[in-house]
């Protein structure tokens, strides 16, 4: 049995795409636009927090924080965090290929976020806010 996936191919260094998934500041401007990150510390087994904020597209009438767990810290190769509530892992696998950066997600549901993602690296607006 094959997992669904969701990848984008990004004109993009690795070093670049890497900044924009593990910093808190770039990572809240794509992923979920407007609904922070908190990453403190950028290790194995620190805690990190996601607050997803009311919007058109949930049913939310408040925010809901969400913590997680650095899992596997790979620079420039793999960023991983496991969800606790729904005890799953977010995995962001990179993998340079023509000239630019794959970034593999280990489910699929996120080609908006990753149509944001590949936005800001490459210097475009954001299309799915």
């Amino acid at each position: 049995m094959i997992d669904k996936i969701s990848s984008v191919w990004i004109h993009g260094d690795k070093e670049t795409v890497w900044n924009a998934i593990t910093e808190e500041k770039k990572i809240s401007q794509w992923y979920v636009p407007g609904s922070p990150w908190m990453i403190p510390n950028l290790k194995v087994g620190e805690k990190v927090t996601f607050t997803l904020m009311p919007s058109i597209h949930n049913n939310l009438s408040e925010k809901l924080p969400m913590s997680l767990t650095i899992a596997v810290l790979n620079t420039y190769k793999e960023f991983s965090l496991y969800l606790e509530s729904q005890q799953t892992v977010l995995s962001f696998v990179l993998e340079e290929e023509d000239n630019g950066t794959r970034v593999i997600m280990n489910s699929d549901g996120f080609d908006e976020s990753l149509a944001n993602l590949k936005a800001l690296v490459e210097g475009k607006e954001i299309p799915f806010i």
